[in-house]
């Protein structure tokens, strides 16, 4: 090899390459940045709560770096100007990492330039259901201890954003809770409810837990919580039997979870921003189909909230009411988006028989009909 010439190989892409760098004295290469991917538990070792952080940043939103300590947080990307959002997992009954995680944290940084932190707990949310929830309590400390650590160095309170899913949304309310309501904000995507409907506020998500918060039912009939714990509610399709989830058990492990986990892929298609989900507040959800409620005067003034990042759901008034219900209906796949249209018929004369009509949508690209039964 000729005086001053080095050479070396390294690993990028999957692709080995070889380099040849001119060299007038010592050069270190530059240090490649380690990923860090979640755990996975078993049922015997899913009791222990062995937690990991790992940020997620737009410079490459498919790393994570594991931060330990404070000093790993001062040598990654994290800017403490940014939003902070934090991304809570739920439940794992087969001890592995979520599969929608990843695309949520991609989706979340395309939407947005924010430091992303995930929370992986699969270790403490594995094996038995009630032995997940007893951790939720240590879980909702050792985060508060890392969000300390942020505040430290200049993160702002109201710049943190929380999104838990399923027992993580409880956990972000256990969080929010330790920092007296003064976070920025909390999501909680179809909150469990096993545990937790009759559970004290202190216990679970609530409205006095950050800002605002949000929660979106989609599972209120089995693994979801029923009742409203936030600022705005969604409850889409009524909160329960989501169009394109089986209906039969046959269907097997799709036919407990689709309806819970659609809350998930709604916030994914809300951030990609496709078309907007926008709810309306209403008494009932039977209302709601019949028309009663065609604006959102009472109690938002107007400002109808919708799913995603927009501030405070789009709600512009203050102070923010609490625990209001409001309903959307959805498609059974992405961008989940319908137009809600009022039909109304005026009789000139009373009828001695049921009359059908069949009223037909045209749209730039799509067109669709509905029959409608008037009886007598």
């Amino acid at each position: 090899m000729p005086p001053g010439r080095w050479e070396r190989c390294f690993w990028s892409w999957g692709l080995l390459l070889w380099l040849g760098v001119e060299s007038t004295g010592d050069v270190l290469p530059t240090p490649q940045t380690k990923c860090t991917d979640f755990q996975n538990a078993n049922l015997l070792r899913g009791t222990s709560l062995r937690v990991q952080f790992l940020l997620f940043t737009t410079s490459d939103p498919s790393c994570g770096q594991l931060v330990e300590e404070s000093s790993d947080i001062q040598n990654t990307g994290f800017n403490a100007t940014l939003e902070t959002k934090l991304v809570i997992h739920g439940f794992r009954a087969l001890g592995t990492k979520p599969s929608w995680i990843d695309k949520f944290i991609g989706t979340l940084l395309q939407a947005t330039d924010a430091n992303v932190v995930a929370v992986d707990w699969v270790y403490g949310s594995t094996g038995v259901y009630f032995s997940a929830v007893e951790n939720v309590i240590k879980l909702g400390l050792e985060i508060s201890r890392f969000l300390s650590k942020l505040l430290a160095l200049g993160v702002s309170q109201s710049s943190v954003h929380i999104i838990g899913v399923s027992l993580g949304a409880h956990v972000a309310g256990m969080v929010g809770h330790f920092y007296k309501g003064q976070l920025g904000r909390i999501t909680g995507l179809d909150p469990a409810g096993p545990e937790y409907t009759r559970a004290s506020l202190e216990e679970r998500l609530d409205a006095g837990d950050a800002l605002f918060v949000e929660a979106i039912h989609t599972d209120t009939d089995n693994l979801g919580i029923r009742i409203p714990v936030g600022h705005v509610d969604y409850f889409v399709n009524g909160g329960q039997d989501q169009p394109g989830c089986p209906i039969f058990i046959h269907a097997g492990y799709s036919y407990l979870i689709c309806d819970h986990m659609r809350a998930v892929h709604l916030y994914i298609s809300a951030l990609e921003n496709s078309c907007p989900l926008m709810a309306f507040p209403c008494t009932s959800y039977k209302a709601f189909l019949a028309g009663h409620c065609l604006d959102c005067f009472n109690p938002f003034l107007l400002s109808c909230p919708r799913i995603g990042l927009v501030e405070q759901g789009g709600v512009k008034i203050e102070p923010l009411p609490k625990e209001v219900k409001v309903y959307l209906q959805t498609t059974s796949k992405a961008p989940y988006c319908v137009h809600h249209n009022l039909v109304e018929f005026y009789l000139q004369e009373p009828r001695n028989r049921d009359t059908c009509i069949t009223v037909t949508f045209l749209g730039s690209n799509v067109t669709s009909s509905v029959k409608i039964t008037m009886y007598t």
